[in-house]
């Protein structure tokens, strides 16, 4: 069984294999909530990686399942304990909400990020000061030192574009992020030339959605759809709401959203128009 990856897509591959042996076995969710003795929403959680799981408690199920082979009990033990590491954005466990660690992992692990952004230039595109205005009117009330920190994890995350391996990151835009002034003319001019000149990086593109368009397939959402290199691991719909997130991981689910990105890409001007569009409005905050 394949480990590569960080301890979140780690942990998807766990659970998805012991949902796996669960259904192969006739085991009952009941079943498994009378063993490890939770809920059926814990199971849940524990199946869709959404928690890390003990290796008693892997070692309770792959019995209960019928499991016996000691390489594959070892492998998926492994396996366990892997999924149960701090990922590197442990250290700002003081500022991430618990939702929000489950993205920074797939994000860390994705091979391609395509992305939809209706109100805010996506996050690994953002400048410092552009993070910082944005991080304070979301949390008003948080102290200068805490939005240093979600600052900092910002540009953290932002490194591995420019790493080894770095994922495949394409951003539609819709015109509205590039006209709504945040932080005022000089913090927005600055967000829209650094825009242009991560856009040259081999493997970032950026597009943007002009309001000539009218009704297109994004109104009323913004969305990332994540790809793993591994393909075992399949891909995920991310799509953040004020209080939390979402997770769409069905293949139908995936496919609506990958028509509604292949619409998108097809209404958007080209990257090289969305640049000339993006030197305009820059040109015009003065």
């Amino acid at each position: 069984m394949a480990t590569s990856g960080g301890p979140t897509v780690r942990r998807r591959r766990l659970g998805a294999e012991l949902r796996r042996l669960r259904e192969a076995a006739g085991v009952s969710v009941e079943e498994v909530c009378d063993l490890l003795r939770c809920s059926v929403s814990k199971v849940s959680r524990l199946e869709n990686g959404r928690v890390p799981v003990r290796t008693r408690d892997v070692q309770d199920l792959l019995t209960l399942y019928g499991i016996h082979d000691d390489k594959h009990r070892e492998a998926l033990l492994a396996l366990a304990r892997e999924s149960r590491r701090h990922g590197w954005w442990h250290d700002y466990h003081d500022v991430v909400p618990a939702w929000f660690e489950i993205y920074i992992g797939l994000e860390g692990d994705a091979a391609s990020i395509s992305v939809y952004e209706s109100q805010l230039v996506h996050g690994l595109l953002q400048t410092a000061d552009y993070a910082r205005h944005v991080i304070r009117a979301e949390a008003p009330e948080s102290p200068d030192g805490e939005v240093d920190r979600m600052v900092s994890l910002r540009l953290d995350r932002q490194r591995r574009l420019t790493g080894d391996n770095p994922p495949r990151l394409w951003v539609i835009l819709d015109e509205a992020v590039l006209r709504r002034t945040i932080g005022g003319p000089a913090v927005m001019r600055g967000q829209l030339q650094w825009l242009r000149k991560q856009s040259e990086l081999p493997n970032v593109t950026v597009q943007a959605l002009p309001f000539s368009v009218g009704a297109h397939a994004g109104l009323g959402s913004t969305f990332s759809i994540l790809g793993f290199p591994n393909s075992s691991d399949h891909d995920v719909v991310y799509i953040e709401e004020a209080a939390g997130s979402l997770y769409l991981e069905r293949p139908s689910e995936i496919r609506r959203y990958r028509v509604k990105l292949d619409y998108l890409m097809a209404s958007a001007l080209s990257p090289e128009e969305s640049m000339q569009m993006i030197s305009s409005i820059a040109e015009d905050m003065k």
